[in-house]
C-alpha cells in the first residue's frame, strides 16, 4: 500500500515554505533599504515587520519541534503571515511610486496622494473625491486650496485628469488606486437648497438666464441624488422648474434647447423612486411630456417618452398618464420610426398597456397597425411582440390582426427565430387569435401541415410556449375530426 501524506503534513509543508519564502523578501529588501535611503522605511514600519517576524520564527519553531501544538498556533502564525504580506505589498507600491516623479496635477491638494477619483469644486479646483468630501462634511464651505467661498457642493467627476492619470499609471507600471465607493451620496447642504433656489428663481428671468440655469439643472439633477432628491422637499420646485414652458407664457414655441434642457430635468427627477408621484401629480408635468413627444428636439421628444416610462413605474400614474391621452401621441412617435426615440417609446407604451383601461387606448389610438407593420419590417420585433401579445386579448386587436396580415408573419418567427421569449410571445398571439377567430384556423393548420411548426413548438419550447402551441394543436385536431365527420 502506497503512502499518503496527511492533509495535517502537506499544509505544514507549504505553510514552511510560504513562511521562508516571507522571511527571504524581507530579508533581502532590509539590505536593498540599507543601500538606497531614499526607499528606507520608517522608523514605526521597521520595527513592526521587526517584530512580526520574530513572532512568526517563534510560531514556525512550535509547530516544527512540538507534535501536539494547538490549532490556535497555526492560526495565530497564518494571520502574522497575512500581516507580513501586507507591509509586503503596501512597501513594493510605495517605492514604484515614490521613484517616480509624479506629475503634480496628479496629486490631490489635500493629501498629496496621487487622486483615486478626482472631481471638480464649483470654483473649478480638483481634488480626490474622499479627501473633499471629509472637508465639506466637517461643515466647511470654503475652497482648502483657494478659500474662496463655494457657491454650492456639489462634486462633478473629472473624467480627463482620471483618464490621464489611469494612462500614466498603466505606461509606468503603477497600480491605479481604487476609487472609495461608500461615499454618502444624499449628503445635502444648507448651501446646496440655496443653490437650486437660485436656479430657479432664475426660470422667471430673462431666456439667456433660463438657459443657463436650465442646462446647470439638467447636469446636477443627472450627476446627483441628492439633487434629485431636494426637489422633493418643496411641491413649487416642479412649477417653477417648469415656468418657462407653461401655457400662456409666450406666444412664440419655446426655446428648443431650453425646452430640451427642462424636459431632460424632468426625465432626471422621475427617476428617485421618491418623486414619481411628487411629478406625475402636478398638474403642468403631464400635459407637457405629451406635447413634448411631438415638438423640439429628437432629444426632447425621446426624453419625454422616456420620463413617461419612468413615471408609470407606479399603477396610479399609468392611470393618470393613460387619462391625459399620451397613448396616441406615443403611437404617432412609434410610428414614425426615428431610432434614437423608438425604444423608449416602446417601453413607455408596453409599462402603460399593462394597465387594463389603458390596454383599451391604444388599440382604438391604432396600436395594432402600427405594431403589425414594424415586426413586419423586422423593427424593434423584441419589443414590439411584447406588446402586441399584450393587446391581442382585446377582441378589436384580433379582428386588426387578421386584417393586416399577422398570422402568416407571426409563423415565420416562431419558424426562424432563436429567441425563445419572440416564440413564446408569437404563439401566445396565435393562441388568441384561432380561440377567437375562428377563420384562421384553416390558414394556421396548413402551415403546421406544411411544417409542424407548432408541434416543435410543442416540444422544444419553454414551458408557456409548449402549453399555448398544444392547445392549439388541439384545437386544429378537433376543427380537423368535426369536418371529417361532418
Amino acid at each position: 500500500m502506497s503512502y499518503q501524506p496527511s492533509c495535517e503534513i502537506t499544509f505544514l509543508g507549504l505553510f514552511v515554505v510560504q513562511s521562508f519564502n516571507l522571511f527571504y523578501q524581507f530579508h533581502f529588501q532590509d539590505w536593498s533599504f540599507m543601500a538606497n535611503p531614499e526607499a528606507q522605511e520608517t522608523d514605526h514600519s521597521r520595527n513592526t515587520v521587526f517584530e512580526l517576524k520574530k513572532e512568526l520564527q517563534r510560531l514556525v519553531k512550535t509547530i516544527l519541534d512540538e507534535d501536539d501544538y494547538g490549532m490556535h498556533v497555526t492560526d495565530e502564525a497564518l494571520r502574522v503571515l497575512s500581516c507580513l504580506k501586507e507591509f509586503n505589498l503596501k512597501k513594493s507600491h510605495s517605492l514604484s511610486v515614490d521613484c517616480l516623479d509624479v506629475p503634480e496635477v496628479f496629486r490631490c491638494p489635500i493629501s498629496g496622494e496621487i487622486m483615486a477619483d478626482p472631481v471638480v469644486l464649483a470654483n473649478g479646483q480638483t481634488f480626490d473625491r474622499p479627501c473633499i468630501e471629509k472637508w465639506l462634511n466637517e461643515g466647511n464651505r470654503s475652497c482648502p486650496q483657494t478659500h474662496t467661498v463655494l457657491s454650492h457642493t456639489v462634486l462633478t467627476p473629472n473624467q480627463l485628469v482620471r483618464e490621464i492619470i489611469s494612462q500614466w499609471c498603466q505606461e509606468h507600471g503603477v497600480e491605479l488606486p481604487k476609487a472609495i465607493q461608500d461615499i454618502d451620496e444624499d449628503f445635502i447642504t444648507d448651501v446646496d437648497r440655496s443653490y437650486l433656489t437660485s436656479l430657479l428663481e432664475k426660470m422667471s428671468s430673462s431666456l439667456s438666464d433660463q438657459k443657463e440655469a436650465a442646462k446647470e439643472l439638467r447636469l446636477l439633477t443627472k450627476r446627483m441624488p441628492s439633487f434629485r432628491a431636494l426637489f422633493g422637499e418643496s411641491t413649487d420646485t416642479i412649477l417653477q422648474l417648469l415656468n418657462p414652458l407653461s401655457p400662456g407664457r409666450a406666444d412664440t414655441d419655446p426655446d428648443p434647447d431650453l425646452q430640451e434642457d427642462l424636459i431632460t430635468t424632468v426625465l432626471n427627477l422621475s427617476i428617485d423612486d421618491n418623486n414619481k408621484k411628487l411629478v406625475a401629480e402636478d398638474p403642468l408635468v403631464i400635459p407637457l411630456l405629451i406635447d413634448s413627444l411631438t415638438t423640439g428636439t429628437i432629444e426632447t421628444r425621446r426624453n419625454a417618452a422616456a420620463a413617461l416610462f419612468t413615471l408609470s413605474a407606479l399603477d396610479s400614474n399609468k392611470l393618470i398618464i393613460g387619462k391625459s391621452g399620451a397613448l396616441k401621441p406615443l403611437i404617432d412617435l412609434l410610428e414614425e420610426g426615428h431610432p434614437l426615440a423608438m425604444k423608449d417609446v416602446a417601453s413607455a407604451i408596453f409599462n402603460l398597456c399593462i394597465l387594463l383601461e389603458n390596454k383599451r387606448r391604444a388599440v382604438h389610438a391604432g396600436a395594432v397597425r402600427v405594431i403589425v407593420g414594424k415586426i413586419i419590417n423586422h423593427t424593434l420585433v423584441d419589443e414590439l411582440l411584447a406588446i402586441l401579445s399584450m393587446l391581442s386579448s382585446h377582441q378589436i386587436a384580433i379582428e386588426e390582426m387578421g386584417e393586416l396580415g399577422a398570422v402568416p408573419c407571426l409563423l415565420s418567427i416562431i419558424r426562424e427565430s432563436t429567441c425563445e421569449r419572440n416564440k413564446e410571445n408569437c404563439v401566445a398571439i396565435l393562441y388568441n387569435i384561432c380561440f377567437n377567430d375562428r377563420s384562421k384556423l384553416r390558414e394556421i393548420g396548413a402551415e403546421e401541415n406544411a411544417n409542424h411548426t407548432l408541434s416543435r413548438l410543442a416540444q422544444d419550447g419553454t414551458s408557456r410556449a409548449k402549453r399555448k402551441a398544444n392547445a392549439i394543436l388541439e384545437r386544429l385536431n378537433k376543427a380537423a375530426l368535426i369536418a371529417y365527420t361532418a
